[in-house]
């Protein structure tokens, strides 16, 4: 059918796509075919589960059964799909032979996390065999079929990102449609043995040579090898040997897509399903009962072949080099995360965080804490876009263990940020060399909302608050908050010299000794008893007065 699908020219023009809502322009969504040339490879298990996952990760999708003989996705989601469809497929043919200008609605929502939709193969009851063997295919095509599969692709690329199609096996009618007319890529899935593998390639440059006969502007099919199925942890050897022989065969379709520097057996372990017995029993969805698998897991695989369909093919020299954090950033890139900053800390800095914390809710910044020791914040997937940690004297293995697990699903160009807070005593030079990298921010130097106001700075598109006017104001604040009284003569000898001091630096012009000095006004400030023989500090009241009406005039614009 592939050579019918692009011999024959559509006899009616071909409709332009509809317009995506003139408010809410959206980027035309992806058709993706999974092929294989023989049945019983896991080629509707994997699209399946990669759709779930997709659909998970906030991608809009719709899976379509095209494999009109042997349908099978409907089995797959039958836990999840709330209605049996009433329709699908081959009703496509005669809603186009009645005329229809478009299709109908015969979708089915499911119920999983997300946006996912069947178009299932049709109404399975008993007259759904004689309705797809009275299809004739290329009759269809000869009355202007392909136009109106033109505009239910234009319909179903509009409304979803992906669009997910399981092909019919081998050469049918309806495999030429699915590998040559509708899709942009394919997943071409194959198990290692000659057959499996070297008539699924013969089939994909069939299909190639058919679409550069098409009236329709497509480009070069991009063509993801999926070795599937292999097991190699009994038979390593020939597991080995085999994955050598497909790396051979496949070669040419990475061409156009994987990275230069990365070699091709790499990828095809990245990019192989294993077998696990488990899995072979009746239709589940394994990534639905292993929501973070581990790599020995069949969800961990399938995961990355999501991840590369996600990023449309493209980034996979990041792939070779950190598997997790190019799972991540497919995982979140249209993900809203449920806090913009999560801020880790030891028991003995909980009050730091408090306040931290509530200052960046005062900036409208979603922050919230996550104390060192609890293994559930762990043993989650960080829900954060950043990670904050507040070291008191050094790090603790929990914040260790929190940082690391945040950096290898991170990447540097997907915006997520590490940030570090030292508390006052806290030793830079004892951090680990991947903390102290990060030039922590001290609150030796600054008060917790301070550090609230230079994080919201750094994580959004604000600009920098004007340094200047910041330290004379926090000056002016500082002295404003100095008590009538101090416990100790020597007390109110060191206030007296660190005004002097301030005055002296506002002469100078030296903002930064400003800043200093009131990080010290503010520790002598602080009265925890009231001694025996209490001081006032009424000598100093004139001079803070002056003091004030200089800063309040500078902060003015008025030099004084």
């Amino acid at each position: 059918m592939a050579a019918g699908v692009a011999g024959r020219r559509p006899d009616r023009a071909l409709p332009h796509p509809a317009a995506p809502d003139a408010e809410v322009r959206r980027m035309t969504g992806t058709v993706i075919t999974f092929y294989s040339y023989k049945g019983g490879v896991g080629r509707s298990f994997t699209l399946a589960n990669v759709a779930v996952l997709l659909a998970r990760w906030g991608y809009r999708v719709l899976a379509i059964d095209w494999d009109l003989e042997a349908p099978g996705l409907h089995y797959y989601f039958a836990g999840v799909m709330p209605t049996e469809p009433k329709g699908g497929v081959v009703d496509l043919a005669s809603a186009f032979l009645a005329g229809a200008a478009r299709p109908r609605a015969h979708g089915v929502r499911l119920d999983v996390d997300g946006e996912l939709t069947l178009l299932a193969a049709g109404r399975q009851d008993g007259g759904y065999r004689t309705r797809v063997q009275s299809i004739d295919w290329d009759d269809l095509y000869q009355r202007g079929f392909a136009a109106f599969l033109e505009t239910c692709r234009a319909e179903w690329t509009r409304d979803h990102d992906f669009v997910l199609i399981d092909s019919r096996t081998g050469i049918a009618d309806t495999a030429g449609i699915c590998t040559a007319h509708l899709p942009d890529r394919l997943v071409m899935v194959f198990t290692a043995n000659d057959q499996s593998v070297t008539n699924a390639v013969d089939v994909v440059r069939s299909a190639d040579r058919a679409r550069d006969a098409l009236p329709y502007d497509r480009p070069a099919h991009l063509v993801l090898p999926l070795l599937s199925r292999l097991d190699g942890r009994v038979e390593y050897q020939r597991a080995e040997r085999w994955k050598e022989r497909c790396v051979e065969i496949v070669a040419p379709l990475w061409r156009n897509w994987l990275s230069k520097n990365v070699p091709e057996e790499l990828m095809l372990r990245h990019l192989s399903v294993p077998y696990v017995s488990y899995w072979s029993f009746g239709e589940e969805l394994a990534v639905l009962a292993e929501q973070s698998p581990s790599a020995d897991q069949i969800s961990f695989s399938l995961e990355t072949v999501a991840s590369v369909i996600a990023q449309r093919f493209d980034r996979t020299d990041l792939l070779a080099d950190n598997r997790d954090a190019y799972v991540a950033a497919a995982r979140t890139h249209r993900q809203r995360f449920d806090l913009d900053v999560l801020v880790s800390c030891p028991w003995s800095a909980s009050h730091v965080a408090t306040e931290l914390i509530e200052g960046l809710h005062a900036l409208d910044v979603r922050a919230d804490r996550s104390l060192s020791g609890d293994p559930e914040r762990l043993d989650r997937p960080v829900l954060a876009q950043h990670l904050c940690l507040v070291v008191d004297g050094e790090v603790t293995r929990w914040q260790i263990s929190e940082a690391e697990r945040f950096l290898r699903r991170s990447l540097e160009a997907d915006g997520r940020q590490l940030f570090c807070v030292l508390t006052r005593g806290t030793d830079p030079a004892r951090l680990p060399s991947f903390l102290r990298n990060l030039r922590p921010l001290e609150l030796r130097t600054m008060r917790p909302d301070h550090v609230a106001h230079r994080l919201h700075e750094l994580i959004s598109d604000a600009p920098p608050a004007d340094t200047d006017h910041t330290t004379l104001r926090d000056a002016a604040t500082a002295l404003r908050r100095v008590p009538a009284q101090v416990p100790y003569p020597l007390r109110l000898d060191l206030l007296v010299q660190t005004v002097h001091a301030m005055a002296t630096a506002l002469d100078n012009g030296d903002l930064a000794l400003i800043g200093d000095l009131t990080v010290d006004l503010e520790l002598l400030s602080q009265t925890r008893t009231n001694g025996d023989h209490p001081v006032p500090t009424h000598p100093l009241h004139t001079e803070i007065q002056t003091l004030l009406t200089r800063l309040d005039r500078r902060t003015n614009g008025k030099v004084t």
